[in-house]
C-alpha cells in the first residue's frame, strides 16, 4: 500500500481527517486515506474525527442510525489498526466548541461562495436536492473549517474531490487572522493518496448509500458475492474474446491490492489478447481481498466484544479533542472581540 510521500509530511505536523458515521468503512475510505492516516501514526500529532454533526447535514431522518454507527466507525478505525496511544480519536457532536466555531465562521463566507463550492455542487446533485438544500448541508464545509482549524490541523489526508474544502478552510483561515491581526490559526494543505479512487463493483463511485463498496469488515461470502457481482467488459463475451482493462473493476482492485504487480501486468496482456475468462480474474480477486479484510474482520470481533473498552478509548480521545478545541475558540472569540 501506498504512503506519504516523506518529503510531504513534517514532524511538527498536525493531522485532522475523519468519516461520517453514516455506514460502515469500506475499501474505498482504506486506500483513499486509511493507509495515509496508519502510515502517519509516530510521525506526528494526528486526530481522527467521526463526524456525527455533519452526518446529519443531509441524515437528519435517520438521527439513530448516525448515532448507532458512532461506535462502528471506531471499530473499523482500531480494526484497521489505528492505535489510539498515537491518533487521537474523537465524536465531533461532544466537542462544543467546534459548534461554535462554525457560528463565527459562518460570519465570514456568503451563500454565493458556498453555491460555488465544486464538491457542494456535486454533493448537491447527486443528492437530488435542486433547490430544497438543507442549510445545514449548504453549510457543512464551514463546519469542516471548524473541525479542521479546531485542532490546528495543517496536513488533511484527502481525495482530490475534496480540494475545493481545504481551499475554503484556507479562506477562513485567512479571514479570522486578519481579523485577528496576528496568525492564531495556521493554513492547511491537503495529503493526496497515491493510489486512485476505487470505484464501486458498477463502476459508479464507491458509496455507503449505494450499496456499491465493499466493507471492511466483510465476511468472505460478502467478498465472493460483490467481486462476482463487478463489472467488467460487456463486450468480453468468452473468455478467447479480446478485452477492455480500461474502466474494467476488477483490474482497479487488483491494481490497488494484488501485492503481486508483475502477474498484475501479464494478467492485463493476457486479457487484451484474449484467452482469460473474467470468473478466473474474479477468483483471484476474491482471495487477494479476503487475504486483505480478514486480519481486520478477526480484531473488530474481538473488539466489538469489549465495548466497554471501546468506549472508553472514545471517551479520551474527545477529551483530548475537547481541550485543544477550547483553547482555539478562545483565541478565535478573541479576534472576533468576544472575549
Amino acid at each position: 500500500m501506498p504512503s506519504p510521500a516523506e518529503d510531504t509530511v513534517r514532524a511538527d505536523d498536525v493531522v485532522l481527517t475523519g468519516d461520517r458515521p453514516t455506514g460502515a468503512l469500506h475499501l474505498g475510505h482504506y486506500v483513499g486515506s486509511l493507509t495515509s492516516r496508519l502510515a502517519l501514526q509516530g510521525r506526528c500529532a494526528q486526530t481522527l474525527l467521526i463526524a456525527d454533526l455533519q452526518a446529519l447535514t443531509d441524515s437528519s431522518g435517520r438521527a439513530a442510525h448516525v448515532a448507532a454507527h458512532v461506535e462502528e466507525v471506531a471499530l473499523d478505525y482500531l480494526a484497521a489498526g489505528i492505535d489510539p496511544a498515537l491518533t487521537t480519536i474523537a465524536v465531533q457532536s461532544r466537542l462544543p466548541a467546534l459548534a461554535e466555531l462554525t457560528v463565527l465562521y459562518l460570519n465570514l463566507v456568503t451563500v454565493a461562495r458556498l453555491e460555488r463550492n465544486p464538491t457542494v455542487k456535486a454533493e448537491i446533485e447527486l443528492r437530488g436536492f435542486e433547490r430544497d438544500i438543507p442549510a445545514g448541508f449548504l453549510c457543512y464545509p464551514v463546519s469542516q473549517a471548524a473541525d479542521i482549524t479546531g485542532v490546528r490541523a495543517t496536513l488533511v489526508p484527502v481525495g482530490d474531490d475534496q480540494l475545493p474544502m481545504i481551499e475554503q478552510t484556507n479562506e477562513i483561515v485567512r479571514r479570522v487572522n486578519r481579523l485577528a491581526d496576528a496568525p492564531i490559526l495556521p493554513e492547511c494543505r491537503a495529503l493526496l493518496s497515491a493510489t486512485p479512487r476505487l470505484p464501486g463493483v458498477d463502476g459508479r463511485k464507491a458509496s455507503k448509500s449505494l450499496g456499491n463498496a465493499i466493507p471492511l469488515s466483510a465476511t468472505a461470502d460478502d467478498i465472493r458475492r460483490l467481486v462476482r457481482a463487478m463489472y467488467t467488459d460487456p463486450r468480453h463475451l468468452r473468455a478467447s474474446d479480446p478485452g477492455r482493462v480500461e474502466g474494467n473493476v476488477v483490474f482497479g482492485y487488483l491494481d490497488a491490492f494484488d501485492p503481486d504487480a508483475t502477474t498484475v501486468e501479464e494478467l492485463k496482456a493476457q486479457y487484451r489478447h484474449g484467452g482469460l475468462g473474467d470468473a478466473t480474474l474474479k477468483r483471484r480477486l476474491e482471495e487477494v481481498l479476503d487475504h486483505v479484510i480478514a486480519p481486520m474482520r478477526s480484531r473488530r470481533a474481538e473488539l466489538a466484544s469489549d465495548r466497554g473498552c471501546l468506549r472508553q478509548v472514545l471517551h479520551e480521545g474527545t477529551e483530548r479533542a475537547d481541550g485543544i478545541t477550547r483553547r482555539v475558540l478562545q483565541a478565535v472569540r478573541g479576534a472576533f472581540a468576544l472575549g
